[in-house]
């Protein structure tokens, strides 16, 4: 819009006008959303329009036009200004820059930040050429003043460069697009996730219109400008709780960002941002299918008689009874009507998955409208379908995200809306609690060739951590749950019965392995006894597959190498009992641990591994050993990440993990020779320790918790520690164990984040369990020496 000189007058910022009556609309509570957005840009294009007339920009030759955000109207409360003064060939580029400098300069001044330059037509378009984020610019540019025939031809001509360049362009658009999903992550995902650069945010909504405009595909609209509507929702709180330019919502700002939005908590918002940036991928990613598609080749299909023309009549590749494969996608034979179906939503999703393709989000839509409801329990059809599409591996995600988001899933599932973007709370998580169980299945169905019914597989997989959100024990809580979900679809009360063990203790190896010795016949019996079904050695065969498909989707921090060998250790032990058999005392060992307990003097072997360093100590067992080799580790900032230790023939053999706090790790020979130097006393760890605390700031964590746990074990006393991670923590508890002459037998450490979790095997010098007062003094040492 424009406006006179004298209305530019009223809106010039040194005299208050335009920055009061911006002030006033964005205090005004009667008006938010697109409409306030629309009312702040209309607002600045009058008083820009003003700007431009007394700078002269009102004659033919030169137009001030906006592009980027601006371009499409998009205003937060403090967005940048993304402006381009153009000129024609005709008119003098230092003429040009001169007209420039009389518009910047107000600009800068009312204290809002520009982003500008000044472009010939011809120009502009070149950079347009070659640059991707100006043609996603341009693409939105709109005219505010001077000739507007200027911003017309810009405009019509990096259009039709952008349509003519499609085929070449878009691929470098694909792969800019993937650069930055690596830099920025997961809008859905991500705990303090940025609304523009996020994969799912709102840059991707520009990049699906700039695919649009090319012709060479399109996007599925639906829901689309509701999601960009919300998520822009979203930035303007965040930049008026935070009275900035930002498109980050952080952590601190996350309560009062929700408050501002009528939500309930920073849960809430999580929850609603997740839901917008999971419908814009899924939209993101049909769309580069369909990108895909073309680029590939010239569509398929017969050439048929049209109304005076040839027309191309698409290929429908039959993928299963009454759903084809046509242009890439799943869609509905011609012949079948939904509404008769209620298995036909499952049975397309299925069908697509396996073949790895999206189900159409027409089809979708039709399905959703007037598919019938599901009788329970579900019919045999239905159950095969949904079983097919768990089993369908990563393609599975494609389909049943597309179900989920016309809202599908929760209908044929009820209960599993709850669980929809639900944020997790432990930071080793890299997905929501839904996106989890999808990935879980995923991870599943790679393993079902190692289990003897891959069905309860799968069906354990999706549903795992259904308890998760309710008060309680997420697995108990699951465990109660899973009978009624499970017979809604059609499960029968035995396998009901097994997949309920799973969920109950899915995480029972992965927490036995890490923090209890699996040499204790008390560990192994623990175990045993939470497999007391019909079919034990089914069960355990279940849950070993269970609990690695659950932990590697879990994050990478979740399942090392490391973890994966305990957990196999402890599932063969147990296996050895269900059979029957005895299992050794002591496991077997590797040709690095045999070698250094032959050698009968302390040795150290480092070798590098997936998730760190894997540090192997052996030396002759002795009070204090541990408290040494804990020590040394940290004098020379080696972060330990996970530890285990045991004694074999008077030979106390420890294996850690560990990660260097920066630079290099030493060498082996360093680590033995500081060893040797710490059992006999030369080397004064803590004293190099509390010189190394000093320098460091303090950090304000919760107190440690440091108890016995009763029962564990049969011929030790197990002590656990559970307390914020810090260099020294685990030499500090070491060194008091020793001082108080106790044995340890046996440890189990594990560092999850910034918490760590270490259990120790005690005996007294004798080598019998503690008593139950002497287990209370060792629990009081251990808490006044962490402080």
């Amino acid at each position: 819009m424009g406006t006179s000189p004298s209305d530019s007058n009223r809106l010039d910022p040194e005299r208050g006008g335009f920055a009061e009556l911006r002030a006033q609309l964005l205090s005004r509570t009667g008006i938010a959303g697109p409409a306030r957005r629309r009312a702040l840009a209309r607002l600045t294009d009058g008083w820009l329009s003003g700007i431009a007339a007394e700078a002269g920009v009102n004659v033919g030759g030169v137009a001030l036009v906006a592009v980027g955000g601006f371009g499409r109207g998009e205003l937060s409360p403090f967005s940048d200004l993304d402006l381009v003064l153009l000129h024609s060939t005709e008119t003098p580029a230092s003429y040009a820059e001169m007209l420039a400098e009389r518009l910047w300069y107000p600009i800068w001044d009312s204290g809002i930040r520009l982003d500008h330059s000044v472009r010939s037509v011809g120009g502009a378009r070149q950079i347009a050429k070659v640059d991707l984020p100006a043609v996603l610019g341009m693409l939105d540019l709109r005219h505010i003043a001077g000739d507007p025939e200027l911003a017309g031809t810009l405009h019509r001509r990096v259009l039709a460069d952008w349509r003519t360049d499609a085929k070449e362009r878009l691929p470098a658009l694909l792969a800019s697009c993937k650069q930055r999903a690596d830099r920025s992550g997961e809008l859905a995902f991500a705990t303090t996730p940025d609304l523009k650069e996020s994969r799912g945010g709102l840059r991707d909504l520009v990049v699906m219109r700039a695919v649009a405009a090319s012709w060479l595909a399109d996007c599925p609209h639906q829901g689309l400008e509701e999601a960009r509507s919300a998520l822009l929702d979203v930035r303007d709180a965040v930049q008026t709780v935070t009275k900035r330019a930002t498109d980050r919502l952080q952590q601190q700002d996350q309560d009062a960002v929700a408050a501002l939005m009528g939500l309930d908590d920073r849960d809430m918002l999580l929850r609603h941002v997740s839901a917008i940036g999971r419908t814009v991928v899924h939209a993101s990613d049909l769309t580069w299918h369909r990108v895909g598609r073309v680029l590939e080749g010239p569509a398929r299909g017969a050439l048929v008689d049209g109304p005076g023309r040839l027309v191309r009549r698409p290929d429908r590749t039959p993928l299963a009874d009454g759903i084809v494969e046509q242009d890439g996608e799943a869609v509905l034979a011609r012949t079948v009507n939904p509404a008769t179906s209620p298995a036909l939503a499952l049975r397309a999703a299925a069908a697509a998955a396996q073949a790895g393709l999206p189900v159409s989000p027409a089809t979708v839509v039709r399905l959703a409208r007037t598919r019938p409801v599901m009788p329970e329990p579900w019919p045999t059809v239905a159950l095969d379908a949904f079983l097919s599409l768990l089993g369908a591996g990563e393609p599975m995600i494609t389909a049943w995200e597309g179900l989920d988001q016309a809202g599908l899933i929760a209908e044929m599932i009820p209960g599993w809306e709850r669980l929809r973007s639900l944020p997790q709370r432990d930071p080793i998580h890299l997905y929501t609690v839904d996106r989890h169980l999808m990935q879980t299945a995923v991870n599943a169905s790679a393993m079902v060739r190692r289990v003897s019914r891959p069905d309860l597989l799968l069906l354990a997989a999706i549903f795992h951590d259904i308890g998760k959100g309710l008060p309680g024990d997420h697995s108990t809580v699951g465990a109660e749950m899973i009978p009624m979900w499970l017979a809604r679809i059609g499960i029968g009360k035995e396998d009901i019965d097994l997949v309920r063990c799973l969920v109950q203790h899915h995480l029972l190896l992965s927490e036995t392995a890490a923090h209890r010795d699996p040499d204790d016949p008390a560990t192994v019996a623990v175990v045993v006894a939470a497999l007391d079904t019909g079919s034990p050695a089914a069960v355990l065969e279940l849950l070993h597959a269970l609990t690695e498909a659950d932990a590697t989707a879990a994050g990478p921090a979740a399942w090392t190498p490391w973890k994966a060998g305990q957990v196999k250790y402890l599932v063969n032990r147990v296996r050895s009992v269900l059979a029957g058999d005895v299992p050794p005392e002591v496991g077997e060992l590797n040709t690095t641990e045999r070698e250094l307990i032959d050698a009968g003097r302390p040795g150290i072997v480092i070798v590098a591994g997936s998730h760190g360093l894997e540090v192997t100590v052996a030396a002759p067992d002795r009070p204090g050993l541990l408290a040494a080799a804990a020590g040394v580790l940290t004098v020379h900032r080696l972060t330990v990440r996970a530890a285990s230790l045991r004694t074999v023939d008077g030979t106390g053999l420890q294996t850690w993990t560990v990660t260097p706090e920066f630079g290099d790790p030493p060498e082996a020979s360093t680590l033995r020779a500081d060893l040797v130097k710490a059992l006999d006393g030369t080397l004064d760890i803590s004293a190099r320790l509390a010189k190394r605390g000093r320098s460091r700031p303090a950090v304000t964590a919760a107190p440690p918790i440091v108890q016995i746990v009763p029962g564990a074990s049969e011929r030790a006393t197990v002590l656990e520690v559970r307390a914020h991670d810090s260099p020294g923590l685990l030499y500090s508890v070491a060194s008091t164990l020793a001082t108080q002459g106790v044995d340890v037998t046996a440890a189990r450490v594990h560092t999850r984040g910034a918490e760590a979790v270490d259990i120790f095997y005690l005996v007294a010098a004798d080598g019998s369990m503690l008593t139950p007062a002497r287990g209370t003094e060792i629990v009081g040492a251990v808490v006044a020496a962490l402080g």
